[in-house]
């Protein structure tokens, strides 16, 4: 299981602590925050990059080689309800690669965990916790 916690820390802004990490998800002043971090659309947006980007990495190591890679998400938003939609995961490798390789590091990134999450439906449970009322 992976686990995050997160923590309304006042007006729009939340500390968020995973394993010995510590992060802040904040609103820009137009959304009443102070922009002392991302948005949850960009952490999302982040963690797909990351994660294409970690598995194109892992492909090149494989063959040996260079890793110099960089990788741009977008996504616009949808709605209603409010959601993103159209997402694009741009992967620059700055080497040129064989047919071969341009295909591995190709479904490298399609094997990408959070990728796969966003191509199958997952299943999300909310559940609310309060005191009892008097």
């Amino acid at each position: 299981m992976i686990e995050v916690n997160v923590k309304h820390l006042g007006e729009v802004k939340f500390q968020i602590d995973a394993r010995k990490h510590t992060l802040i998800s904040d609103q820009p002043p137009e959304n009443g925050g102070q922009d002392e971090g991302m948005t949850p659309p960009e952490f999302f947006l982040s963690a797909l990059g990351s994660c294409a980007a970690f598995y194109a990495v892992a492909y090149l190591k494989k063959k040996n080689l260079p890793q110099a890679v960089s990788v741009r998400v977008t996504a616009d938003k949808a709605g209603p309800p409010a959601r993103l939609d159209n997402f694009h995961i741009d992967v620059e490798v700055p080497i040129a690669l064989s047919e071969s390789d341009r295909a591995g590091v190709d479904q490298a990134v399609h094997r990408c965990l959070i990728h796969a999450t966003l191509q199958h439906t997952p299943t999300v449970h909310i559940a609310l916790h309060t005191p009892v009322a008097a």
